[in-house]
């Protein structure tokens, strides 16, 4: 018998809220059918980071092209790229990140970052969560419990992912802790986000008229009601995207000079970093910026290096991160941003120490790396290492939940805190884990 799966999160729907839900459909406010209902959060005393923008590598990027080059190994182990110098003596990076190495001074690198799963969903969830993956109960991923514990003070949604996300969603908190999806894709000249203007027939001023009539609504509900009801927070934050001239800016790229926008560079992933400090910038606590593409299990130089065939430049996926990366790191340090974003760069696990017949890599998560920045952290440093091979952590290993443990810290979430399932079970924010010493 398979055991019940706790995916009805939100709370059991009153009369009041199956009226509230339709009357959200009548405003002809698209976004509000993603944000729903939510109860009151709590926000913590101390924050050290006031927003965190994570830069998920989806597929699983190659530690030994990026940020752990093994240039003793024999060939089939150090692939074809070789390292270089930073800005950082003694830290050498790949060849393929010369513009990140100049701005390893504000980065840590973690090069002991281990894991039991290669498979990409539960991995995914694992390093998303902090938390091994069950088959009983959906933890939540780190920008849901964001989205959970801080007050939403803007017109914005808390947690925004650009253009969508991955697995590991807001698990039992419920879908109210989803990411809004931007969708779409901000390199292009016609980019827009989606359900952040009135369905078509309607102008503003019809909306407001509307939101008078549910403020009747309310008056008249709440005398047969005796129970007090969490607030309207998903219902306000849907109007006042909606309604908001600032919010909608929020998202429009095309503002931002040219010099800045060239700056990150013309492809989706650099204009995607770009929208990314937009939004914190304006308040939002947690960005996710999904770069898909580094399951190489073939050909990675054409993937990595190259990005096509012929290519005279490379545009593959490590020049493309390099340049949108070392934008962001740049810009917010300059905006005097970094002190106070987070920012993560890591996929679901490594790839294999030696090359394969296809001259790619295959799935390895016994070591594997990710780098931080910013939210106070001293860069230009190494935590932990992999052996000669790059094939299992050598000192210091640093699991998903110590690095979770380390996330919520910077974020000034306690990762001892417990949250609670819809059917009032406590369940720990943090298992097992422990702060990583070096970005304490």
């Amino acid at each position: 018998m398979t055991p019940p799966r706790h995916t009805n999160y939100g709370c059991s729907s009153s009369r009041r809220d199956v009226l509230r839900w339709g009357t959200l459909s009548a405003l002809g406010l698209g976004c509000a059918e993603r944000l729903r209902l939510q109860a009151t959060a709590h926000e913590t005393a101390s924050i050290r980071a006031k927003s965190c923008i994570l830069l998920w590598l989806d597929g699983g990027p190659s530690h030994l092209e990026t940020w752990d080059m093994k240039p003793a190994a024999s060939a089939e182990v150090r692939g074809p790229f070789s390292p270089i110098v930073t800005k950082t003596p003694g830290i050498h990076i790949s060849e393929l990140l010369p513009l990140t190495a100049q701005k390893i001074d504000h980065v840590a690198i973690i090069r002991s970052l281990t894991s039991p799963l290669g498979e990409h969903g539960l991995a995914n969830r694992y390093l998303l969560t902090g938390y091994r993956p069950s088959p009983v109960l959906e933890y939540p991923s780190y920008g849901s419990v964001v989205s959970h514990m801080r007050n939403r003070k803007v017109e914005l949604p808390p947690y925004i992912a650009i253009p969508n996300s991955r697995s590991a969603g807001a698990g039992y908190l419920g879908s109210q802790h989803d990411p809004f999806h931007t969708e779409g894709d901000p390199a292009k000249a016609d980019f827009a986000v989606r359900d952040l203007d009135f369905f078509p027939g309607l102008t503003a001023e019809r909306v407001h008229r509307r939101q008078d009539y549910l403020r009747t609504f309310d008056a008249v509900q709440s005398a047969f009601e005796s129970q007090q009801v969490a607030s309207d927070t998903a219902f306000a934050q849907a109007y006042r995207m909606t309604t908001s001239v600032e919010a909608k800016r929020a998202f429009r790229i095309e503002e931002e000079p040219i010099a800045v926008r060239e700056r990150y560079g013309s492809r989706t992933f650099g204009q995607s970093c770009l929208l990314a400090r937009r939004l914190v910038e304006r308040g939002v606590p947690f960005v996710t910026v999904y770069n898909s593409g580094w399951d190489t299990h073939e050909n990675l130089t054409l993937s990595l290096r190259d990005g096509y065939a012929g290519a005279k430049v490379g545009v593959g996926l490590v020049p493309t991160f390099d340049l949108g990366f070392s934008a962001l790191i740049g810009d917010l340090a300059e905006r005097g941003m970094l002190q106070e974003t987070l920012v993560i760069a890591m996929g679901e696990f490594g790839r294999t120490p030696k090359l394969n017949q296809r001259g790619g890599r295959d799935h390895w998560p016994r070591v594997f790396s990710c780098v931080l920045a910013g939210a106070g952290i001293r860069g230009g440093q190494v935590i932990g290492s992999s052996d000669k091979w790059g094939e299992s952590p050598s000192d210091n290993p640093v699991t998903p939940a110590d690095l979770a443990f380390t996330i919520y810290t910077l974020l000034g979430i306690d990762p001892q805190s417990k949250l609670v399932t819809s059917d009032g079970r406590p369940v720990a924010l943090n298992q097992g884990g422990r702060m990583i010493a070096e970005l304490a």
